[in-house]
Order: C-alpha cells, then structure tokens, then sequence
C-alpha cells in the first residue's frame, strides 16, 4: 500500500488536515471526497498551487473507489458544532452520516485504517469500529491529541518553557468531561508539583489548576465564539498520528480506541495515552491515575456507555448497502 490519505469531509478541519499533512510531507497522494464535489475539486486545486513548496505530492478530489489503495482514511465529514451546541449534541445526526460513509469506504477496502476526527470522535470511534467490524486497531480517533497539546500549550505559557519539554495528558471523552491528569504531569521529567518549587511561580493552587483545566476544557467555545469553527490546531494533530502511523514511530499519544478491558471497561471508545504505530493502535497504556482522576474517567466513560446505548448502530453495512 501506498502513503496515500484519503480524506472524506473537505471542510474546514478536512482540507487543513490535508494541508498539513501535505506541508510536513507525509504522503505521496491525498484524496480528497466530499458531497459537494466542488468544494473537494476547489481545495484540491487549491492545494495544489502550493506543489513546488513542498515535497511530491499527488492531491484530487475522488469518490470512494479511491480508497482502495489508501493506508489512511480520515473521516472530518458531519455536522459542524454551532456556538451554544456541545459535542455530544451532535451525535445522532452524525452516527446517520456515519452510516451512510462507513460502508462506502468498506466496499473497497478493509485494509485502511480509519482515522475518526468527526465529533463527538469518542462516540463515533466506537460507532466506527461496531458497523465496520474492523479489528480495533485500525479504528482510533484523534481524541484528545489536542486537548493534551492545549493542556501542555498554557503550563509552558505558564512556566515559561517550551511546550515539548511539558508532558501531560488530557484522558477521557473529547468534551465537556475530559480528565486532566495531573498526577502525571511532568516539566523534563520533574513531577509538576516539585517543579512548582524551582518555577517560582503559584501554579500548585486548586484555583489554578481549575482555571488551566477549564481553558482547555471551554477551548473550542471559546474559538467558535469568535470565528464559527476551530481547524488549525486539529489539522495539525490530525498530521501528528498520521506521522506516527507512516514511519512506525510507537509515540504514546492520547488517541480514542475501543476498549476491552482496559481500566476495566469495555463497550465504549475512549482516549487514553496509547502507542500509535503502523498498524494504528499497538497497545493502550494502562497507568496510574489518582483516585480522584480514576474517579473522573469512569464518569467520562459513564456518560458516553448511556449516549452509546440510545445509538441505532446494530445494523450491519450489508443491510445499509442494501
């Protein structure tokens, strides 16, 4: 198989996913398929102007057909989250869409792995993996690969150091209950609590760790607020598993899986820190959290099990196609 990407959903969050995708040199060809076929031919064209900035790179509009050769395909396509309207708001309408993609892409490949970007990408990761009845591993959703870029975006604004040297992780739903693990948090492999010392700065309070929690939680409202749609930063983390997935890299990023067993649940797709690899999800981490995170994802993983179970997702792509 190829390095080819196809990208089904070319708006906002799909054509910068294939922009930066196509900036950072990832792929040799990227496809790009929407319902409205000018919109994919428009940002293909598009994109293409761009050609002699960047390593070769074949980009065009398609159907589904071109999926056949493709090692990724990234699903952006769904309804668009309007201000006042959260993740979980969306999801029956795009478990419908999701119905309707999902075996088109199937008629033509099994081999793909299915990147889920589309929110709310928890629940529709698992819708994903149940219609597709793909192994595991090769449906993952972006997850809260950006949530954890956010997180680790305000500490280093905070601290003042530069974000790669912050490692910390936003676990749980994309959403409203995301978990930030500070238990975990670490500047250059100090734990966050003794780095407070040697910062110099009052960063161990609750109230700050509430009001840096709620940033990133309260992020994307925030955005669409004050410009309809959130797409830069996504496009960036959509490349950043892409990456991981091409050159077989095994980096540990908070991607959304199924779970089997996994912290002790099952019957729901969650993001947890996971090794990405060539083959998509090598192995999702089980570490440790504080009661009170554990405490926190289990509820995360409770409200998406009750908005999973009011899901029609039982038919099978072959009653769908039919």
């Amino acid at each position: 198989m190829k390095d080819k990407v196809v990208v089904v959903g070319a708006g906002f969050v799909g054509s910068t996913s294939a922009y930066a995708i196509m900036n950072w040199g990832l792929a040799s060809e990227i496809v790009l398929i929407d319902i409205d076929k000018d919109r994919a031919e428009g940002e293909a064209m598009d994109l293409n102007h761009g050609a002699s900035f960047v390593k070769p790179v074949r980009i065009r509009s398609g159907d589904y057909e071109e999926c056949k050769d493709a090692r990724i395909v990234i699903i952006s396509a769904g309804a668009n989250q309007k201000p006042g309207e959260t993740r979980l708001d969306l999801v029956k309408k795009n478990t419908e869409i999701f119905k309707e993609i999902i075996p088109r892409i199937l008629k033509y490949t099994r081999e793909a792995i299915i990147l889920v970007v589309t929110n709310p990408v928890d629940v529709l990761t698992y819708v994903t993996w149940k219609i597709s009845g793909l192994p595991r591993n090769q449906v993952l959703g972006s997850g809260t690969v950006l949530d954890t870029s956010r997180f680790r975006y305000l500490l280093s604004e905070h601290c003042r150091v530069n974000p790669k040297n912050i490692h910390a992780y936003i676990i749980g739903e994309h959403g409203d209950h995301e978990v930030a693990a500070w238990s975990l948090t670490n500047v250059a492999g100090v734990n966050f609590d003794d780095y407070c010392l040697v910062c110099g700065k009052d960063c161990c309070t609750k109230e700050f760790r509430k009001d840096i929690y709620n940033k990133v939680k309260n992020a994307a409202y925030d955005i669409i607020e004050r410009k309809d749609a959130t797409y830069y930063a996504v496009g960036l983390a959509v490349a950043r598993i892409v990456e991981s997935i091409f050159r077989d890299e095994s980096s540990i990023l908070t991607v959304s899986s199924v779970l089997q067993g996994e912290y002790n649940l099952d019957g729901l797709a969650l993001s947890l820190p996971s090794i990405v690899g060539e083959k998509g999800i090598k192995k999702v981490l089980t570490l440790e959290f504080s009661a009170k995170e554990e405490e926190d994802l289990y509820e995360s993983a409770r409200i998406l099990k009750d908005v999973i179970k009011d899901l029609d997702i039982t038919r099978s792509p072959q009653d769908i196609l039919v």
